[in-house]
């Protein structure tokens, strides 16, 4: 349980750590290409922060209204309510607060800014068709997004993401609006195959790198299901209990109407569809059942 817990918080560090490699290498082709210096890179940096801040502040809210929740009394579930509290007390953390969508379909998620502020929403579905040890293993997975700061993570992400798209569009603008005048100044230096070759590389990085940028976010989104997995089986110290928890949901034909492509990453299983093919997997938001199945029989 402790070796997955460390082995996705060191591929979670990796994987960002390959975010920031890939921006420094498109900042330095831009400086290159535009000779624009770091004053306008500055700029779109605070710019994008600036609003990810203000859709992080109110992203609980918005999700909230989205997926059509509404808060949930004590009384009217009071079962719900001391598995949240329980397991709050295990995890070190404010009990978050409970909301519930009213579909048939099982499924969770977990939304707010920080532990303080944050939210646990289950369907009616989820309630009615896991036991007492299942629910547990949900809900412990939920309150370990909240406790590892998940919500902050992807919002990070998403940041990031927008700043390689922006800087590839830049780049782009830079080699065929400003190419030409770099490379016949490289040239009168000497160094036109120097140029030749950094214009190529700049195509080829502006191109593709939303894509690998993509792929990267997707891939921490991934890494944090297998490490909230994890957590939950280190809360309840039942890992069956998660893993009987997700062949349910797995095996439910229900969909989910709540849920839509924005907001499908934030629950514990993709409600939309099943992923199938390599190619869907690298893009999916969630790794295959199957193996987070896996992952927790070896605990």
């Amino acid at each position: 349980m402790f070796e997955q817990i460390s082995e996705n918080k060191f591929k979670s560090g990796v994987l960002v750590f390959c975010f920031l490699v890939l921006i420094f290498l498109l900042v330095w082709l831009l400086q290159y290409l535009m000779g624009l210096g770091v004053a306008g890179f500055v700029l779109a940096l605070v710019f994008a922060s600036f609003t990810a801040f203000l859709s992080y502040w109110a992203s609980d809210k918005i999700v909230l209204a989205m997926s059509r929740a509404r808060p949930v009394t004590k009384e009217e579930y009071p079962y719900l309510h001391n598995v949240v509290e329980g397991l709050a007390i295990a995890a070190g953390i404010p009990a978050p607060r409970c909301y519930v969508i009213d579909d048939t379909a099982p499924n969770a998620f977990a939304t707010g800014r920080n532990p303080k502020n944050s939210v646990i929403c289950v369907t009616t579905g989820l309630l009615q068709k896991l036991n007492r040890a299942e629910l547990e293993g949900v809900i412990g997975h939920e309150m370990s997004h909240i406790r590892n700061y998940d919500i902050l993570l992807q919002t990070l992400t998403v940041v990031m993401v927008g700043i390689v798209a922006l800087l590839s569009d830049w780049i782009l603008r830079g080699v065929f609006w400003g190419g030409g005048r770099r490379r016949s100044s490289s040239r009168d230096r000497g160094g036109g195959q120097l140029a030749l070759v950094l214009v190529a590389v700049g195509l080829v990085l502006a191109v593709l790198s939303p894509i690998v940028s993509q792929l990267i976010r997707l891939a921490v989104s991934r890494r944090r299901e297998f490490l909230a997995d994890a957590s939950s089986a280190q809360l309840t110290r039942h890992p069956a209990g998660l893993a009987s928890a997700l062949r349910k949901l797995a095996s439910d034909p229900e969909p989910l109407e709540a849920a839509n492509k924005a907001t499908a990453h934030l629950y514990i299983i993709n409600p939309l569809k099943n992923v199938k093919g390599v190619v869907n997997k690298l893009f999916s938001t969630h790794p295959p059942i199957e193996e987070r199945i896996a992952a927790l029989e070896r605990m």
